[in-house]
């Protein structure tokens, strides 16, 4: 079950504006417990399921129905009339250049209205107003069909200032991937892509240039695949110290993973061979080099059950922070939160939950400054105030 099939529910309520997670020290995970609270930054907020900034102090909440908002500031963007949603449907993603401040450009991540398509769109800052985008500046960069409803991935950003726009894509949906579209190199769904969205293509039809670096140019396969092998990408970041790739992929019906690269390049994480480190369907063959293992994974029935869908998070770079080092991650049903070092070897047990929420985790997020945010799908943000 991925993360977005669970959206349809009623959200869990929030009792209290203040809750206190438990911090796993890496040196004595079991033992040593130290106290981080997570406090209210915003609420009121439909169906939020992303966070971020735009190189500056401003955080802009993403709301699943079409609108970006920011904390504090109104409505920067209304896709709503174009936007298809709910389920696993919606606007997903949000990316600004790294050169936002001087070209004003931003980049979203929605389904169609229309037909379902995955349509990555390119938009422009307001000349008047620079608490608002220009909603007649859209220019469609990429559209993906999609064949089912559910699986749209919706994850896109740059990485470390770069030009390269990366984007994550589901498998298509239904269950257990009936087109084997994510190990299919002549298909964008499953995969992890890159691309240029500044430099069109002007000897073909792309609004976008594709690296010559690109793991598949001059091989077989699209040449906008980066890595490959993916169910449902829930959220992936670029770790601000290493550059290291990691995305939460959403399992089937019984593993949820973490998935962590150097360069993520022409990797193959696995999926529909694996469901985590499990073989995928039980006892279908599955050699030891179908794929890049996942780092960490967790079971549904596990630390007292209630799971069901991973949400990614960040790895804190933010100095002097006490999680500095770490990749904090959820689930969105159980409500759980686990925190690891960023250096988790490979097949490692996780430690125990740093902390059993009552929220609906339907995002991470990360400011400009490096602090790190929990995003409630009932309609709040908090800050995990870490000092």
């Amino acid at each position: 079950m991925s993360i977005a099939n669970q959206l349809r529910a009623l959200p869990r309520r929030v009792a209290s504006a203040l809750i206190l997670l438990a911090l796993i020290a890496v040196s004595m995970p079991q033992a040593s417990l130290a106290a981080v609270p997570l406090s209210l930054v915003a609420s009121g907020y439909s169906m939020p399921v992303f966070l971020t900034h735009a190189g500056d102090s401003r955080l802009f909440v993403v709301e699943q129905g079409g609108r970006i908002k920011i904390v504090g500031g109104g409505t920067f963007l209304d896709l709503s009339t174009k936007v298809a949603c709910c389920g696993e449907r919606g606007l997903l993603g949000l990316a600004f250049h790294p050169s936002y401040a001087s070209n004003g450009l931003f980049y979203v991540d929605y389904t169609r209205k229309s037909d379902g398509a995955t349509v990555i769109a390119e938009y422009r800052r307001s000349n008047s107003n620079a608490n608002a985008a220009d909603p007649t500046s859209a220019r469609v960069v990429l559209t993906i069909g999609q064949p089912y409803a559910n699986h749209n991935g919706g994850w896109i950003a740059f990485r470390k200032g770069g030009p390269n726009l990366f984007i994550s894509l589901g498998d298509g949906g239904s269950g257990g991937d009936p087109g084997n579209r994510a190990q299919n190199l002549d298909s964008l769904l499953g995969k992890i892509l890159r691309i240029n969205p500044l430099d069109p293509d002007g000897a073909g039809s792309r609004r976008y240039s594709i690296p010559g670096s690109n793991p598949f140019v001059g091989r077989s396969g699209r040449d906008e695949i980066w890595s490959y092998g993916l169910r449902n990408p829930w959220r992936c970041s670029f770790d601000r110290g290493t550059g290291k790739l990691w995305c939460a992929d959403v399992g089937q019906n019984k593993y949820e993973e973490i998935d962590r690269s150097k360069t993520g390049k022409r990797v193959n994480y696995g999926w529909r061979r694996l469901e985590g480190r499990h073989n995928y369907p039980s006892g279908s063959l599955c050699t030891s080099n179908c794929k890049t293992l996942p780092i960490a994974e967790y079971a549904h029935s596990s630390f007292g059950g209630g799971n069901c869908s991973v949400t990614g998070g960040y790895v804190s770079r933010r100095s002097g922070a006490a999680m500095y080092g770490k990749y904090v991650f959820g689930d969105y049903c159980s409500g759980r939160v686990w925190i690891i070092p960023a250096g988790f070897s490979a097949g490692s047990a996780l430690p125990p939950t740093a902390a059993d929420t009552s929220y609906n985790i339907s995002s991470f997020g990360e400011d400009n400054a490096g602090r790190l945010y929990l995003i409630d799908l009932g309609g709040a943000v908090y800050r995990l105030t870490d000092s």
